[in-house]
């Protein structure tokens, strides 16, 4: 077993002494045979040996639950005293929670946690596990330090820090597997992917956050058919949603595809596990679409194509997704089926909502994607060419007010639409290389600039001058109707075409021209 020292920050070496002085009251109460030993666990450990800035901390018990460990800490926090040794303040310690076991969502045993210090402390005990065949929630009790390190996924996630020695102990092998960088499992990799195959998706969140590579016999075993079926079976789709958005939302979501998409896993993850027979879209140029959007991304000049569609933290998360389905664009779309009085979403969308349990806000996006994503691109090349119906303010306003409001953030359906392109780009062409994309971009980014240059960007904020009730006195009392929603959309239409002017005059003059179109009732 390797042993190596770590640095303790001020506050962590206040919560060190904090636990050690609940461990050693535990102690002298006699209420336990075996002597306490506390042990801070994995990913803390991990960061903290990588000089990556860590709060959340998972202290490891070797003789206790983590629940009645912390109930005793609130009990030798109830002393005044020892209060003050520690230099607790009101807001230093929180409530405690506790947290009941959920196997579901990789909680196996139940645990308690709290805030210490500004750190988020969670409390469990050791363990060792073992797995039946056909399931991923394991039998679970009491182990050794030893034990619990060979249960987890990955070496370098496998590491202690013992609060008494204070020194990290390494059961596995991971201290020498951060040095080189590399994901390796504690076991042999087809037993701790088929006891778990949530697994594979761990490791590779874990290699793309941290740029490591992973071992070359488990990612063997990563694409093993056996672990696959497994991962399609047995883990839920909601903890596979959960793993692909802390991959998107990590440092480095292209790595996290590239993984995916080496490994071939692309079936395996984003699938619509409804379908009976549920298609396999061709990913061999899909790689073109996750570095086309790495390499947009690179490009932070103000009013560049990346900067001008993707404009927040949610929206970067979303545009992965989005690169991430683009190979759904492929597959012919079966006509829309009414279910329960609503039409099904796209396959895209489908793939979204149930393959990976996405919110009803990404799937809205996904689903205008690829509703609108054929459109915007045709928009695209009238601006090339120059089509008179271009300039039409109203015309090109509308149609983005419309695409927006089928789905929400037009500008990430625009996106889409250059992704899909990219990606056919490469299959026309056999080849991809980012300067063969320098035509493309060019073609997206004066799609964008003839857009701001018509002030049009912004068009799905735009309000109507009148309001409907202005409207119908306006018309002499008209009572509101279906009539409503198209005459206040050429409300808009005027302004877009009237920009700037705030009588709507105008407005009420050109709905009045169109009354009998617009079915506005005939006053008595």
């Amino acid at each position: 077993m390797a042993i190596t020292h770590i640095q303790l920050t001020p506050r962590e070496n206040q919560l060190r002494q904090l636990l050690l002085d609940v461990a050693r009251y535990i102690d002298e109460s006699k209420e336990i045979k075996e002597k306490l030993e506390l042990r801070l666990a994995g990913g803390w450990v991990r960061d903290k040996l990588l000089n990556i800035e860590s709060h959340d901390i998972d202290t490891a018990i070797n003789a206790m639950t983590g629940y009645a460990f912390s109930t005793k800490m609130q009990d030798y926090l109830k002393d005044e005293r020892n209060r003050k040794k520690h230099a607790l303040e009101a807001t230093d310690i929180h409530n405690l929670h506790k947290i009941l076991a959920n196997p579901e969502k990789s909680k196996h045993l139940e645990t308690a946690t709290t805030k210490i210090f500004g750190f988020d402390v969670d409390f469990v005990n050791l363990r060792k596990e073992t797995y039946s065949e056909d399931s991923r929630n394991p039998q679970v009790e009491f182990g050794t330090a030893e034990e619990d390190a060979l249960r987890r996924d990955a070496t370098i996630n496998a590491l202690f820090y013992n609060l008494h020695s204070n020194q990290v102990e390494d059961f596995t092998g991971g201290l020498e597997d951060l040095k080189t960088k590399l994901i390796r499992t504690p076991l042999d990799p087809r037993t701790t992917f088929m006891d778990d195959p949530l697994r594979v998706l761990r490791l590779i969140r874990f290699a793309s956050r941290l740029s490591f590579s992973i071992d070359t016999n488990s990612e063997v075993y990563m694409s093993d058919p056996a672990v696959m079926e497994a991962l399609k079976l047995k883990i839920s789709r909601e903890r596979v949603g959960v793993e692909l958005e802390k991959m998107l939302k990590g440092q480095n979501p292209r790595s996290a595809l590239q993984f995916i998409d080496r490994l071939g896993l692309y079936s395996t993850i984003f699938t619509d596990p409804t379908l009976q027979e549920c298609p396999s879209p061709e990913t061999s140029s899909w790689h073109a679409v996750y570095e086309c959007l790495e390499t947009l991304k690179t490009n932070v000049t103000p009013g560049s194509i990346y900067q001008s569609l993707v404009r927040s933290e949610d929206a970067k998360y979303l545009a992965w997704i989005l690169a991430a389905l683009v190979p759904w664009s492929l597959v012919p779309q079966t006509p829309p089926i009414k279910q329960k009085g609503k039409p099904l979403l796209p396959l895209g969308g489908m793939v979204a909502r149930e393959g990976i349990k996405a919110d009803n806000k990404i799937c809205n996006v996904v689903s205008g994607a690829f509703k609108h994503f054929q459109e915007i691109t045709e928009l695209k090349n009238a601006i090339k060419t120059n089509k008179p119906h271009v300039n039409e303010r109203d015309t090109v306003g509308m149609a983005i007010r419309r695409w927006d409001s089928q789905g929400g953030h037009w500008r990430l359906q625009a996106l889409f639409a250059l992704l899909v392109e990219a990606m056919n780009v490469k299959i026309s062409t056999g080849k991809f290389c980012p300067s063969n994309y320098d035509g493309l971009f060019g073609e997206w980014q004066g799609f964008i600039d003839h857009l701001e240059a018509m002030n049009v960007m912004d068009a799905p904020n735009l309000k109507p001058i009148l309001s409907g009730t202005e409207l119908s006195k306006a018309l002499g009392g008209v009572r509101p109707g279906p009539w409503m929603k198209p005459a206040l959309d050429v409300v808009l239409e005027w302004q877009l075409r009237n920009p700037g002017v705030e009588d709507g005059t105008g407005a009420i003059e050109e709905i009045k021209k169109r009354s009998a179109d617009l079915g506005v009732p005939v006053q008595n």
